[in-house]
């Protein structure tokens, strides 16, 4: 008799702990918002300043004004189904698990981000990958892509999507400048350069420097403003500039260009653009300096998961159309734009890659 083919990939799990794991998809945004309840109204808190001994139900709805015994019960409950917290006897103990959720910045800034700029946009996510464009991204406000309105968005909304944009890059900044500016450019192009923290760190280590940030105009208007403030505002300029108009050309004469966290902004035909025009703006023997967290060179599973996740935002939010890269599919832009990988640094800082460019 013959065997039935499997339909499915063997990952070693039983039935039992693969219906587990379905459930937990499943109910997955429930126990997230729960879990989101739990740290912003004290309750984890209070389980941490507890200890081992813990809380009853009854103690944390005493010790929390805006729990009622029944939504102090409910939420502990979910606390336990989620592994915020352990339970012995009729005692609620925090888990590492909810250590994590109340103290690491990382999960910190991924709640605040999902809540306040993916939670409601998703509910459009099936109409998103039909149509591809955004169709959540209404939720927030009338714009193409996000991009058009960050500076535009609700305070608290604002400043989760900086906390995420800049928590992923920031941290890298100084580890890699060495690198960029290794062969002393008396110019720089930044790339999509946000609030401007890359183009005022470059000249700070080197006095001689001339930066120039390219960005649409709300960003500009806001990076030059923290120059300005900074003191750099003779050293850094700008070009606005909408990346996405392949007509758009950026301007020329430049020894490095650098971007960082931008492409993956955008589809695989705009990158390819992006880069082609970049080529383009560097003088002969000039470097391009390419700054992303690729998936597949992770080495943590949860930095991979985030990795992956954020490309979902992209769609649905962001821009409808891009995605994090896997390192052959940015490689192959680089190539199609004219130019080629001279060199690669992985595990920068939270696992990024730096790419060093030249022209072919």
């Amino acid at each position: 008799m013959l065997k039935r083919p499997k339909r499915f990939a063997d990952d070693g799990k039983t039935n039992i702990e693969a219906q587990y794991e379905a459930q937990k998809l499943a109910f997955g945004p429930l126990m997230f918002q729960a879990v989101r309840v739990l740290r912003d109204c004290g309750a984890l808190d209070f389980l941490k300043s507890r200890g081992l001994q813990g809380a009853t139900a009854e103690e944390l709805a005493e010790a929390i004004d805006s729990l009622s015994i029944y939504a102090s019960r409910l939420l502990l409950e979910a606390a336990l189904a989620s592994e915020v917290a352990v339970l012995e006897g009729d005692r609620f103990i925090l888990s590492k698990v909810g250590l994590f959720v109340l103290a690491d910045p990382m999960t910190k800034v991924n709640i605040d981000f999902v809540h306040d700029i993916c939670w409601q946009a998703f509910f459009h996510f099936a109409e998103t990958i039909a149509e591809g464009r955004p169709v959540g991204l209404a939720e927030l406000g009338p714009w193409e892509t996000i991009y058009e309105g960050v500076t535009h968005l609700p305070e608290q909304a604002q400043a989760s999507w900086y906390a995420f944009e800049h928590f992923y890059s920031d941290g890298v900044f100084k580890q890699v400048l060495p690198e960029v500016l290794s062969d002393r450019p008396k110019t720089l192009l930044d790339i999509g350069g946000n609030t401007g923290k890359w183009a005022m760190l470059c000249c700070s280590q080197d006095p001689r420097i001339q930066v120039t940030i390219a960005d649409l105009p709300g960003q500009l208007e806001r990076a030059l403003q923290n120059a300005m403030d900074a003191g750099y505002g003779d050293r850094i300029g700008a070009k606005p500039i909408d990346l996405l108009n392949p007509d758009a050309p950026l301007p020329s004469g430049f020894d490095a260009i650098w971007t960082s966290q931008c492409l993956d902004c955008f589809s695989e035909a705009e990158t390819i653009s992006i880069l082609t025009r970049a080529r383009k703006a560097l003088n002969p023997g000039g470097k391009l300096f390419i700054l992303e967290t690729l998936w597949d060179r992770q080495r943590y599973d949860a930095a991979r998961y985030s990795v992956i996740a954020t490309s979902l935002y992209f769609a649905g939010v962001a821009n409808g159309n891009s995605k994090m890269f896997h390192s052959d599919r940015l490689t192959h832009c680089v190539e199609e734009a004219g130019m080629r990988v001279e060199h690669e640094i992985d595990d920068i800082g939270m696992s990024h890659t730096l790419f060093r460019c030249v022209a072919v």
